[in-house]
């Protein structure tokens, strides 16, 4: 029988009938698709689009510069500032119309020289102090109202980094413009921007900071946003601008996990009742999900040999559809036996082209020539995960679908080889390691420490909750406080 590194017993249902026990906040709160309505997008206004950035300036000295020709006061705050005075900076800089900036040592300089160019005559300084301006302090808060912005009509766009985003969206707002702070630098991350800028397509935009890359890097991105298809939550990207929580099984194989326990519409409200137990720990939406094994592991050889047994697409697709209209996120779980992680994956290609799936592989059931399910851990060679995602990426990009997540499971060092042989460059997957521990909450963190260890480049992680061989299972709270904290989260 299969063992973890830490020694506890994994024992793993392997197939029905088997011997033994054998995944800003964003405010979509569903995908409308460009794609399917027919909706033809409007092409970029040219000069409608920038990038404003400069090394060493940070955004909130940015965000003044677009959207204010003058100013005789402004705020500042120090970045060492407590939580509750940043917000009370940016409260006053929003009531009375001027730009608000957080101070460092790093910064003033930048800072500064923004104050000139504003005519800044008094700074009001919310806090202690900290590094000094060129202009005169006061903490009076009466300030005049005689500030000059040039924001209106701009849709502003700000990558969420820091207590300076805070400032940077304050003073989008105080300037007049419309202000959309993402997760990360690409539009594509954030349902609301997606929105925005399809409801006024003219609009100009203002992306803030470096991280958005060049201009021209910047309107491709842009011209995705406007072409490609939403995913459920939101946006165009899978993390972190939502977090999966999803059942895991196979339909009617009530043994192989809470997925096959109960029909299709009682595992679409069991999904979302188990998601919803995440929202109020996480930053991010939450999203239901579905992860499918629809290739089994089976004890005995079976047709060909392989130890597999793969499920018809056809018997798939009613789940993938109904998943799709009630926002679940579903992905398709391959235990290939002795087939290659490709063959089978071609094999559900048709399922694949549905915005709203992704795949996932499982090393632990891919056995080498004479290994047996339950006597050896299976694991996959680098080179054949590459050439799935290879594969699964040009899908992506050939068609015009929204990022997808590439699930790879893992609970022991050697499921996977060498981990820094897996190419994650691919911009079109987001790549997950998931780690499949199971037993006393000390072996299960101990599995995770070893998996986040040297963990590829642009991967996220995920973690699995088993409601029979944890012992206790993490809480949803508890799963939440796991450091580094995961973004596809299962249960089996």
């Amino acid at each position: 029988m299969a063992r973890n590194r830490t020694g506890s017993t994994r024992s793993r249902v392997i197939g029905a009938g088997a011997i033994g026990l054998a995944v800003v906040v964003l405010v979509a709160a569903s995908a409308v698709s460009v794609v399917a309505d027919k909706t033809t997008p409007a092409r970029l206004v040219d000069g409608s689009v920038e990038v404003v950035a400069e090394p060493g300036v940070p955004d909130s000295v940015l965000v003044s510069r677009t959207v204010f020709a003058s100013s005789s006061t402004a705020v500042v705050v120090a970045q060492a500032a407590n939580a509750s005075d940043v917000r009370a900076a940016a409260d006053l800089a929003r009531a009375k119309r001027v730009p608000v900036f957080v101070l460092a040592e790093s910064t003033a300089p930048a800072v500064s020289t923004e104050l000139r160019r504003l005519g800044v005559t008094q700074a009001v300084r919310i806090g202690a102090a900290t590094a000094p301006v060129d202009v005169p302090e006061t903490t009076d808060t009466d300030l005049p109202g005689d500030a000059v912005s040039t924001g209106s009509g701009t849709l502003v766009l700000l990558a969420d980094s820091d207590s300076d985003t805070v400032a940077a969206v304050a003073t989008a707002e105080a300037g007049a413009a419309e202000v959309i702070s993402m997760p990360v630098a690409d539009p594509r991350s954030s349902g609301e921007a997606l929105a925005r800028m399809r409801a006024k397509p003219a609009m100009p935009v203002r992306a803030i900071g470096a991280n958005f890359g060049t201009v021209e890097q910047f309107k491709q991105q842009l011209n995705l946003a406007r072409n490609v298809q939403e995913l459920p939550g939101g946006g165009q990207l899978m993390f972190p601008s939502r977090r999966v929580v999803a059942l895991y099984g196979s339909p009617g194989a009530p043994e192989l996990g809470p997925l096959g326990r109960q029909s299709i519409p009682d595992s679409i409200k069991k999904a979302k009742a188990l998601a919803a137990k995440y929202q109020k720990f996480s930053p991010v939406p939450v999203v239901p999900g579905f992860e499918i094994i629809v290739t089994v592991a089976s004890a005995e050889p079976g047709p060909g040999g392989n130890y597999t047994s793969a499920l018809d697409v056809e018997k798939i697709r009613p789940w993938v559809d109904a998943a799709g209209k009630a926002g679940v996120y579903v992905t398709l779980d391959l235990q290939p036996g002795r087939m290659n992680f490709l063959k089978q994956a071609k094999m559900y290609r048709d399922l694949l082209l549905e915005p709203h799936v992704g795949l996932a592989l499982d090393p632990e059931w891919r056995l080498k020539p004479n290994q047996v399910h339950l006597t050896q851990i299976g694991s996959v060679a680098p080179a054949e995960v590459n050439q799935v995602s290879t594969w699964l990426a040009d899908i992506v990009a050939s068609q015009n679908l929204p990022q997808k997540a590439l699930v790879l499971h893992q609970f022991d060092a050697d499921m996977l080889g060498d981990r820094s042989k897996i190419d994650t460059r691919r911009p079109e997957l987001s790549f997950v390691i998931h780690a499949d521990g199971h037993g006393v909450p000390s072996v299960k963190m101990e599995t995770y420490r070893r998996i986040v260890a040297g963990i590829p480049p642009r991967t996220w992680l995920g973690w699995k909750n088993f409601y029979t061989e944890d012992k206790p299972m993490f809480s949803p709270r508890k799963t939440m406080a796991v450091d580094p904290v995961p973004y596809f989260i299962s249960y089996q």
